[in-house]
């Protein structure tokens, strides 16, 4: 038997659309609302309805609460930056180091970011439970992806390329957690610092690697 299909009408479609604009508003609000002294639970929803240009009761058509759109926050924080990583494995598929290139790739997201990093720190330690689970599958999902990158490029076996993978996710991280403050010469002194010190991790485990 056929199964027709209901096709959205236009007046539909652009219901749908102003709805994915509204609720890309609201995220970018928030977003904009965090700064050095801010973290998102001393940011009430009042203003970022007011900063997406919303009415406060509008929130509740695209959010559930606070929490929940903290919760995207973080899943957006996280995937930007894979991205931008990813982009980074093109740079160094075109003839650029693999690590100095992914140095300044990170480097230049905390640059552009900035709020979107400082989200990842704190909430990272911060006091929610949820929040904090999110962000460590977001840093999981950072290691998984360059263990997968270090097997296909170095022949290390799994678990000694997992180790790798995350002994300079977290050396990157809290690298970045020095910087997102910092003058951009002080930025440059710590993405060197950085270059050579996950040098030494990757030596290290090409070392093991080969007892």
């Amino acid at each position: 038997m056929l199964k027709w299909q209901k096709i959205p009408t236009e007046s539909a479609m652009r219901r749908q659309e102003k709805k994915q604009k509204t609720r890309r508003a609201i995220i970018d609000a928030a977003f904009g609302l965090l700064n050095e002294q801010r973290s998102l639970s001393s940011v009430s929803l009042r203003e970022i309805a007011r900063a997406a240009g919303i009415a406060p009761t509008s929130f509740y058509r695209h959010f559930d609460d606070i929490d929940d759109l903290g919760l995207t926050l973080v899943d957006e924080a996280g995937l930007a930056l894979r991205q931008l990583m990813r982009q980074a494995r093109s740079r160094i598929d075109a003839g650029g180091g693999v690590i100095s290139t992914s140095v300044i790739t990170f480097m230049e997201f905390i640059e552009s970011n900035t709020n979107e990093f400082r989200l990842l720190l704190r909430e990272h330690s911060g006091t929610s439970p949820a929040f904090r689970a999110a962000v460590l599958r977001e840093i999981q999902h950072f290691i998984e992806e360059l263990t997968h990158y270090i097997m296909a490029h170095t022949g290390l076996g799994q678990e000694l390329a997992s180790l790798q993978a995350e002994a300079m996710v977290k050396l990157v991280f809290s690298t970045g957690a020095e910087a997102v403050d910092a003058s951009l010469e002080r930025r440059r002194e710590l993405a060197e610092r950085l270059v050579e010190q996950l040098r030494f991790i990757a030596r290290g485990a090409k070392a093991m690697a080969e007892r």
